[in-house]
């Protein structure tokens, strides 16, 4: 009985070849990253020589075909590094500046789940950019996993962007959030049909500057822009545009009434 379900277990593997190292290591990696940037307990020199060799050792794994090509070099991301900085400062900056809770500064970068996920999408985009397969989104599934907010490394998103508890967010592919967006938990920014062969095209939304996006919204489709300066309420659906300086609500009716005496 064994020796089938083992020949049943090794074909199936033959067919499909799926490294989970390869995702334990990767989540090394995002996490060590993430401490090479904020911990003060953490020596950069000596993580960066850390991630540039497991940097090498799952890019090797999750490309083989095409390893040690130029574009996909530890040195293209260091020299990012500056300019993620400043990215990830403005971000931390603009959930300090619009979240009457925080304290600190040193609070959003150590307590926040929504600046964490921001900092690894933001990580992951620079590698999805250098076409790494496969790697930026085990990133990006690995802030996911810790906080529940869901952004793939293939969104476009503008500076000082502010996710606020963050649970439930979803951030679509082809979804291009510009500048001072700020989204609360459960915000969906998806597409309005899945299809296999709309792949290549853009589903998800366009969301302008200076827009704020309440809890549990749903905006769906890749023509749907949400103009500049709007503002979508709590629990609204959407799959068309909205135009600039725009207030959207959604109307339900709540009743109180008193228990009947016994």
């Amino acid at each position: 009985m064994d020796s089938k379900v083992i020949k049943v277990i090794n074909q199936h593997k033959q067919t499909i070849k799926v490294s989970l190292t390869l995702k334990e290591d990767s989540e090394r990696f995002t996490k060590l990253l993430f401490k090479a940037f904020y911990d003060s307990d953490t020596d950069a020199e000596q993580a960066l020589q850390e991630l540039e060799v497991l940097f090498i050792s799952i890019r090797n794994r999750a490309c083989p075909q095409i390893k040690n090509m130029p574009c996909k070099r530890w040195d293209d991301f260091k020299a990012n590094i500056p300019d993620l900085y400043a990215s990830l400062n403005k971000d931390a900056e603009a959930i300090y500046n619009n979240d009457p809770a925080s304290q600190s500064i040193e609070e959003i970068y150590i307590a926040y789940p929504g600046f964490f996920a921001i900092s690894i999408y933001r990580m992951a985009r620079v590698f999805y950019k250098l076409n790494l397969p496969l790697i930026p989104r085990l990133m990006t599934e690995y802030a996911h996993a810790i906080t529940g907010i869901d952004i793939h490394p293939g969104a476009t998103i503008g500076a000082s962007f502010f996710i606020d508890h963050g649970t439930g967010v979803v951030i679509g592919e082809t979804t291009e959030i510009h500048n001072n967006v700020k989204v609360y938990q459960g915000v969906t920014l998806g597409a309005l049909t899945v299809k296999k062969q709309l792949q290549n095209m853009k589903r998800h939304p366009t969301i302008a500057q200076n827009v704020t996006i309440y809890a549990n919204a749903t905006i769906l489709g890749g023509d749907t822009i949400i103009g500049e300066n709007s503002v979508i309420g709590g629990n609204t659906w959407l799959t068309e545009s909205v135009p600039d300086n725009s207030v959207v609500t959604h109307k339900h009716q709540i009743e109180i009434y008193a228990k009947a005496k016994k």
